[in-house]
């Protein structure tokens, strides 16, 4: 087995140097000159300098005004001109694990010219896009898949007589602890004929550093790869490395060699997530793993508490009363802002890295020893763990909590990341319940009720942002807050013809619609029924006394919350007809959420357009004799 170093070579026990700031852009680029990977071949080694220098210049420049993954991006300058200098895209394949560190492969690919419209509508996306370039292979935003898809495509091309061609794939940012890399990296060494690249971007980091087992081989690696035995040359495959990550030399001769050699190969290459950038590399919290997009011509936006603040502060107040109560995440800590509990209880915090599925029976454990944990999660990932969440936690009516934060919606990142998926998904859990708080009050309120329940896993989902404004309830039915009812002059609730069924965030839109139907005539009662899984009760005898039923829910609406409603109301002989609001059920497009929630009709106005023609078609009078609504805002 091959076992060569670069970085390694001349200083095995320290880490790549520090790097200087950024440079000013230069007058005339080199990176304007380069508008596909071929032009890479031709560049001397000044060049090259001066190119990654330009390259993280155009990086903080626009990432720092547009939002999104600076970070990883600025750690992988020099592989990616290594990459592109050695193998012949899209002849060889390239894939990126995960795709947010693809920034600097969009530049040297022809979208140099669009980079300024970074993870904007009608721009580039913040991951690869088939879409946009015929050298984005796979539009990976999920961690640790690269290789099996890398194992897939090597197999293809042998089985096709294919030769010749090479599959990459860089796998870093921690993807490398999820579970489905190890699974590609088995069938990648059961075909060690294969030419498949393994480039191992070791920056010891997901956001925050990366820890287990395998963070301590690679450790031990970094410091001495002859100090103990290699464990991917025990899997059979080729090793090289480690390698100076930020020396396009270096990397390039590791990588000719992997070439050149028969069957499959790892490169480790050692790098620094933020280099080149001090600010960057100063920040000990992701090294700006992700920033925000600014204000024009201000600093980045800044919009009052978050959803994700409200349940950070929460869950430290109920670790002081509740020494059962335990958190796990999979590499999200910070981001789900599970940050503050590990300062506080520190041995009560588990991180198990980019591994959902691991992280979910890990809590279920966890709930069979007497403890209550809380895996907090985006809901984009939780797709990852359904099976866990079924037959582990369901099944075994474990007492624990699945908290989904950015919910719904999200925006900017793309379909990959919109939360759209998780109440239809788990609509079909036996004896699950879902919380879906509407404001930063009911978040707390509803994450101790979920987690007082010890006979079954219960969810609380929530959006991306600032948390919306307190809604206080006129008053509850059963379990369902009642938002708004209109009042006779008797003092008494009056029988409206419409019932609007809140779900979650959008009780702000749901109430502007109300106030566009009274406006037109129609009084409207507005309910949040808080738990969405099960149907409370209380919503079917609501149902009962309306004309119409109406849901509105940042959720697909194909076995949402619409859904189950519908077929309960059939199930209790409820003749009311329901009219479910909800996402398309296509994959949204990068934008922001009100861009998002516009393009699925989830506005005030558009809502109030549909009712006005359902309630017509159902009273059989034609919808043009009706007044035209209220303008007004998109709420």
């Amino acid at each position: 087995m091959a076992n060569t170093t670069g970085y390694a070579k001349d200083n095995r026990s320290s880490p790549p140097p520090s790097s200087p700031a950024a440079p000013e852009a230069p007058t005339t680029t080199v990176l304007a000159t380069i508008d596909r990977p071929a032009d890479l071949r031709g560049l001397d080694r000044d060049q090259l300098d001066r190119l990654a220098a330009e390259i993280r210049t155009v990086l903080v420049r626009t990432v720092s005004r547009t939002g999104g993954h600076l970070g990883p991006n600025l750690g992988v300058v020099e592989l990616t001109l290594a990459l592109h200098r050695v193998f012949e895209s899209p002849r060889d394949t390239i894939i990126w694990d995960t795709g947010h560190q693809s920034y600097v492969h969009k530049l040297v690919t022809g979208r140099y010219r669009d980079f300024e419209r970074l993870r904007q509508r009608g721009g580039l996306s913040g991951y690869p896009s088939r879409t946009e370039s015929r050298h984005d292979v796979v539009e990976n935003s999920h961690a640790s898949t690269a290789l099996a898809w890398a194992d897939g495509i090597a197999k293809a091309y042998q089985l096709r007589g294919a030769t010749g061609r090479h599959v990459v794939a860089v796998i870093g940012d921690g993807a490398m602890t999820g579970g489905q890399a190890w699974e590609g990296l088995n069938n990648i060494s059961a075909g060690r004929d294969r030419p498949v690249i393994v480039v191992l971007n070791d920056n010891q980091r997901s956001y925050a550093p990366t820890i287990g087992g395998l963070a301590d081989h690679l450790t031990a690696l970094r410091a001495d790869p002859d100090s103990r035995r290699n464990l991917f040359e025990c899997l059979g495959l080729h090793y090289i490395g480690p390698v100076d990550g930020h020396d396009t030399e270096a990397v390039e001769h590791a990588l000719r060699q992997a070439a050149r050699l028969r069957g499959a190969a790892v490169v480790h290459c050692v790098t620094r997530k933020g280099h080149g950038h001090p600010a960057a590399e100063r920040h000990e919290g992701d090294r700006m793993h992700v920033t925000r997009a600014a204000k024009p011509n201000g600093p980045p936006v800044s919009t009052g508490p978050s959803w994700t603040s409200a349940f950070a502060e929460e869950m430290v107040a109920l670790g002081g009363e509740r020494p059962d109560v335990v958190a796990v995440t999979a590499a999200m800590l910070e981001p789900v802002g599970l940050a503050p509990f590990a300062d506080t209880y520190p041995d009560r915090v588990f991180d198990v890295g980019i591994a959902e599925q691991h992280a979910v029976t890990s809590a279920a454990g966890l709930a069979r020893g007497g403890l209550h944990p809380v895996v907090a999660v985006y809901a984009t990932f939780l797709n990852r763990a359904f099976d866990q969440v079924l037959m582990d936690a369901a099944l075994h009516r474990c007492g624990m909590t699945l908290v989904l934060d950015r919910a719904g919606l999200t925006g900017d990142d793309g379909p990959s990341h919109n939360g759209m998926w998780d109440l239809s998904m788990l609509q079909l859990v036996p004896g699950l319940r879902i919380a879906a708080p509407r404001d930063a009050t009911q978040l707390r309120a509803q994450l101790r009720e979920a987690v007082r329940i010890d006979d079954a896993p219960t969810v609380l989902r929530f959006p991306k942002g600032p948390a919306n404004p307190d809604v206080v309830a006129v008053d509850r039915i059963g379990g369902v807050d009642i938002l708004r009812q209109p009042i006779g002059q008797d003092g008494a609730a009056r029988s409206t013809p419409v019932l609007v069924v809140s779900v979650g965030s959008m009780a702000a839109t749901c109430l502007a619609l109300a106030e566009r139907l009274a406006e037109h005539g129609i009084p409207v009662t507005v309910v949040d029924p808080r738990w969405v899984k099960p149907v409370d009760p209380a919503l079917i005898t609501l149902a009962e006394r309306h004309g119409l039923v109406v849901t509105v829910e940042d959720n697909g609406r194909v076995g949402g919350v619409g859904s189950v409603l519908a077929q309960a109301l059939r199930n209790a002989a409820v003749p009311t007809p329901l009219r479910d609001f909800g996402v398309p059920q296509r994959f949204v497009t990068h934008g922001t959420r009100q861009q998002s929630l516009l393009d699925a009709g989830l506005t005030a106005p558009d809502l109030t357009t549909e009712i006005l023609a359902l309630l017509d078609a159902l009273a059989g009078s034609p919808a043009q004799q009706r007044p035209a609504p209220t303008e007004g805002s998109l709420t």
